[in-house]
């Protein structure tokens, strides 16, 4: 140091030559030292250890590079050292990281017993690679977290930090670059790489859009457009093939894929919801980072799945129209909807929940909002379309679901018309129900129908996801069928109904009212007025059946099951004296003398059911005459014999009818001879009908 300044009186110190020269190579060593220590700060600093030790580094450069104790050192010096330093630093870091890659990649894939240059496949360069990503993403978090001194020390250092950052991903992108050349044109295997690398320099503020992320963002910007292109046209393909292939199988308890929620429609759609969520979660997990290519995918793969869902939607609909033409068998009330239909109504219901998602615009349906006073109109509407497409197709198949349904009403009331009164179907039906019951009785058919009505509900309510659409489906049912019986009731007005249909209606309106009540149909629903006027139609229609069969059991008319017992008894009887006159005609012949014996023929005859009691008898001994036995007669007989006798009496019946009204004059009057007259008119036209009846009956019973 030489003289010290302080023992001179001008304070003026001097120093040898070989002193300076000392000096300078101490301060050079030291500079040097500095220097390396800022070049390797990762390793002479670990984790920022010791404490303050880096800033004292910086500060100790900044006291080195100054020429002499008086002058401060220029900022630009200082900061082209530090620069220098942390250029080298990038490339030391890096060196070092990429050296440790390829010692892990050796130790997971070992090469043993290989001669020769090894050749590397690509699939196996690229996973390298991203693992290499992940140092390098975790070497600068930790300079972030563990070197903030470089930051705190100099207020103006903070760009030199960054630039060290650009550098040190400038030489990762030189191996990147490499790497992605060798890889196929359509794999897709790189993009977990973009993901690591986006994510980290999207949250830094520093690095953002900066020389590395824009190089990043045109490397695989071809990428992105070519994945979503290649995947549009297999989503495509697959809505084709699949729907061709499609069995409408009802996947209600099937987990959805990934996601671990039931599904509600069939194979086809469900794996078309499930490409399009998985390839918009796929983009958006991207987080481009250009505002405007970002938008742009958005909205296009908002198009896309527009496209696909009308598509399955309009295939669908199509197949719901074609299983609906299929014809109702020979008898209406057996019919059961197809679970096929109900997969086709869960596939367009499982639509509509998912457009809100996949076709709007982050969950928002713009094209549904009304635009705001002095706003420019919003684009990209097409959300809105397929809305409106799905509303209509869930529309039509209601109204065709339940049309299909109510035919089956209107062929029951087409059976119920051909008894109609005045027919001639329909008095050929009557009499032929009342002699043989060929067609059963009304309640019978009713509750077939109710039957009907029970199992095809069942079968909506639990095969169909929506419990809105279901509601929707039996009000408009309950409501049509209602319409129906109105109007054929209506059409009926002038003619009172047969028992037969009285009986069948009477059962289907009081079930059905029950039955959709327990669908949780509303009473003011159920209660309509033209329920109201069947039902008051039905309670006078079934008090005059009621009245009429009053009327049948006071007039002696016996009922259906009673006259045909009847019926059968007059058959028996019938049979019984046929085979008595043919006993008489066998005790007459037996006094006659025997006619002479014919040899019996070779042959063999069949004889006649007369002739067998004429062989019976003459083999059989003569006996003494009986007294011929009459048969009984019926009941019946006799009712009627008496009947056509007293009608045949001529001179009894006008005596006797003149000596009633010589009586009623003398006692009654003028009225009670009126009475007479009545009574004797009806009798009269009683017994001119049973003779006709019975006539009558006798003819259709031996067509029967």
């Amino acid at each position: 140091h030489g003289n010290s300044p302080k023992d001179r009186p001008d304070g003026v110190g001097t120093v040898t030559q070989e002193e300076k020269e000392k000096f300078q190579e101490i301060k050079e060593r030291l500079r040097v030292q500095l220097e390396y220590q800022l070049t390797n700060f990762r390793f002479c600093f670990p984790f920022g250890r010791p404490e303050g030790a880096l800033k004292s580094t910086l500060s100790l450069l900044e006291r080195v590079l100054m020429k002499d104790i008086s002058t401060p050192v220029p900022q630009n010096e200082v900061r082209s050292v530090i620069k220098k330093s942390l250029e080298n630093a990038a490339l030391v870091n890096y060196e070092r990281l990429s050296e440790e890659a390829r010692i892990e990649a050796d130790l997971a894939n070992p090469q043993e017993d290989m001669v020769g240059e090894v050749i590397i496949p690509p699939a196996r360069k690229l996973e390298d690679l991203i693992r290499l990503a992940d140092l390098c993403v975790d070497l600068l978090r930790q300079n972030e977290e563990f070197y903030a001194e470089f930051q705190n020390a100099f207020a103006w250092f903070s760009d030199l930090l960054v630039e060290h950052s650009e550098i040190f991903w400038s030489l990762f992108a030189v191996d990147m670059d490499s790497v992605l050349s060798e890889q196929p044109p359509d794999t897709w295997d790189s993009f977990p790489l973009f993901q690591i690398l986006n994510d980290y320099l999207r949250a830094d503020d520093n690095l953002k859009n900066g020389k590395f992320h824009q190089h990043l963002r045109e490397i695989f910007a071809p990428q992105v457009v070519r994945y979503v292109d290649l995947m549009e046209s297999s989503i495509a393909q697959s809505i084709h093939k699949g729907f061709e292939k499609e069995k409408w199988e009802i996947k209600g308890g099937v987990p959805r894929p990934c996601v671990g929620k039931p599904s509600n429609g069939c194979a086809t759609s469900e794996d078309l919801f499930w490409k399009l969520d998985a390839l918009q979660s796929f983009i958006r997990d991207l987080h481009w980072p250009d505002p405007e290519f970002g938008n742009h995918l958005n909205q296009r793969l908002k198009m896309m799945a527009c496209d696909m869902i009308e598509s399955c939607i309009q295939r669908t609909y199509n197949c719901f129209e074609m299983q609906l033409k299929k014809g109702i068998l020979l008898n209406p009330t057996d019919y059961v909807l197809p679970s096929e239909i109900c997969a086709m109504v869960n596939v367009v219901l499982d639509a509509k929940n998912q457009s809100l998602k996949l076709c709007a615009v982050d969950g928002v349906d713009v094209g549904n909002q009304k635009p705001e006073a002095n706003s420019k109109p919003k684009k990209h509407k097409y959300h809105t379309k397929i809305d409106d497409m799905i509303e209509k197709t869930s529309a039509n198949m209601r109204i065709q679901l339940v049309g299909k349904l109510v035919s089956v009403l209107d062929k029951t009331l087409s059976k119920l018309g051909a008894y109609d009164e005045g027919s001639m179907m329909g008095s050929f039906l009557s009499f032929a129900n009342k002699k043989i019951n060929v067609t059963g009785t009304g309640t019978d058919l009713g509750k077939s129908y109710v039957s009907f009505v029970r199992i095809n509900m069942d079968t909506v309510t639990k095969r169909i996801a929506d419990d809105l659409w279901v509601l929707n489906v039996m009000e408009k049912w309950y409501i049509d069928q209602v319409e129906l019986l109105s109007k054929w009731l209506t059409e009926r007005l002038d003619k009172s109904l047969h028992p037969y249909q009285c009986t069948c209606l009477a059962h289907i309106v009081k079930k059905i009212y029950t039955e959709y009540e327990l669908q949780g149909l509303e009473e003011d629903r159920l209660q309509c007025g033209q329920y109201q006027a069947i039902e008051q139609r039905m309670a006078t229609e079934e008090a005059t059946c009621a009245l009429t069969n009053a009327e049948a059991t006071e007039n002696g008319e016996d009922s259906d099951d009673e006259k045909r017992k009847k019926s059968v008894q007059k058959s028996k009887m019938k049979k019984e004296e046929s085979r008595e006159d043919g006993a008489k005609v066998q005790r007459q012949s037996s006094k006659a003398p025997p006619p002479p014996v014919r040899e019996e023929s070779s042959d063999t005859e069949v004889d006649s059911e007369d002739e067998k009691p004429k062989k019976q008898k003459a083999k059989a001994k003569p006996k003494p005459k009986e007294k011929e036995k009459q048969p009984p007669p019926s009941s019946q007989t006799g009712k009627d014999e008496s009947d056509f006798d007293s009608i045949e009496d001529g001179g009894k019946i006008p005596m006797a009818a003149a000596g009633a009204v010589k009586d009623a004059l003398a006692t009654g009057g003028v009225d009670k001879v009126a009475d007479i007259g009545k009574e004797s008119v009806a009798q009269a036209g009683k017994m001119l009908t049973k003779g006709i009846g019975g006539f009558a009956g006798k003819a259709f019973g031996s067509f029967f």
